[in-house]
């Protein structure tokens, strides 16, 4: 039984001075002090052998610990951590049983107890989602490499005089980040360089998802820009966001966060080391960072380049349409002769190859590839002097 919880060392010198006394046998000190006599007998003999401190509670931690991690491995982990600030205990775990096979790896709880301990462990935030809700992960369709591309512009900032744009493309399915490139102007010409140069290296992807934002879509018929057509004229699947839903392109918005912290906090000196510190960044991310969507591998160990390549010569070739669909070609101005009337499609689409099917009476649907940009109707009665008409959002048939 217990000693009275007040203060039990003091018992326990009363005990001992009780029983020294010699006027009260064992059996009714232990009674009067509420203790068994095997606990009694225990404090005596521990008087005995330490004299007033072997009343004292002993420290109840193993004195041998055969399963404590090894000094040499925490070194390993804190170096790790040191290198690589922003990956957590799961991450380090993963790579430890990939690159140092000669250590007994820890459990990443365990990994995580020592950061702690050392000071290593930064806390963040906890994200709150709309309604409660996680962040939705929409990409079913998805399901090997090249299914999907995801590209989107992390935030800009001030690198020395200079505004960086880093444009981020990344595969959907095994995280591998194609690109990471600093812009001064998120425009369509230096970004479509970029593409052709991820094309030429990894091949055509089935599609690519995009925000609502220039150079990759705009207000025109089928947000239609000089960019997404090209990639329509390629066979490619645009896929847009939802407006006011990033989450849709979760994955970009999940690594610009981890591509700040390592890259841009603080920014480089210039525009040449900011680009330096991308690469780096490209290369451990997809060589060296174990993800766990991906069971502890690294995207370059899931990726593989697309059965689909890319030939420059592509760029020219026009798009075909089925028998039945009436093709004109835009011209420069963005404008189509049809029955006598000009289609304002947009300048986005200058000098391509449009379609358009008959629905019913002076009603077309308009078509750009497989995209349905809207329908015209030749009964609006326009200026008569341009004789324009526009294409609206397309109506039930």
């Amino acid at each position: 039984m217990p000693w009275k919880e007040t203060c039990p060392v003091d018992e326990r010198v009363r005990f001992v001075a009780e029983w020294m006394k010699g006027e009260r046998t064992m059996v009714e000190l232990a009674r009067a002090f509420n203790v068994s006599r095997k606990t009694a007998y225990k404090w005596l003999e521990r008087y005995d052998g330490s004299g007033p401190k072997g009343l004292v509670d002993a420290s109840r931690r193993p004195t041998t610990s055969p399963f404590a991690t090894s000094p040499a491995v925490v070194e390993v982990i804190i170096a790790v951590k040191k290198a690589r600030p922003s990956w957590g205990p799961r991450k380090i775990r993963d790579w430890l049983r990939k690159n140092r096979k000669d250590v007994i790896t820890p459990a990443a709880s365990t990994i995580g107890g020592i950061l702690g301990r050392r000071g290593l462990v930064t806390r963040r935030a906890r994200r709150r989602y709309p309604n409660g809700h996680p962040r939705a992960q929409p990409f079913g369709d998805a399901v090997a490499p090249n299914d999907l591309w995801c590209a989107d512009f992390k935030g800009h900032f001030r690198v020395g005089r200079f505004t960086c744009y880093p444009l981020t493309i990344g595969d959907a399915v095994s995280r591998f980040l194609l690109r990471a490139e600093g812009l001064t102007k998120p425009r369509t010409a230096p970004v479509k360089k970029i593409f052709q140069s991820a094309f030429r290296q990894y091949g055509l992807p089935t599609a690519i998802r995009t925000d609502n934002g220039p150079p990759f879509a705009s207000r025109g018929p089928g947000g239609m820009t000089k960019l997404s057509a090209w990639w329509v004229t390629l066979g490619i699947r645009v896929e847009r966001i939802k407006p006011g839903n990033p989450q849709e392109n979760g994955r970009l918005e999940r690594l610009h966060r981890t591509l700040k912290l390592e890259t841009a906090s603080p920014p480089r000196s210039d525009l040449v080391a900011q680009q330096e510190s991308f690469d780096e960044f490209r290369r451990v991310y997809n060589e060296e960072r174990p993800h766990e969507a991906l069971g502890g591998s690294t995207p370059s160990e899931v990726f593989e380049a697309s059965a689909r390549s890319y030939d420059p010569e592509m760029d020219f070739r026009d798009i075909e349409y089925p028998e039945g669909v009436e093709v004109r070609r835009v011209g420069k101005n963005g404008r189509a002769e049809f029955e006598g009337r000009q289609i304002f499609v947009g300048r986005a689409l200058a000098h391509q190859l449009i379609g358009l099917k008959h629905l019913r009476a002076g009603i077309w649907s308009l078509e750009f590839g497989p995209i349905q940009l809207g329908s015209v109707d030749l009964r609006q009665r326009g200026k008569s002097r341009k004789r324009i008409v526009k294409v609206s959002p397309m109506s039930p048939v």
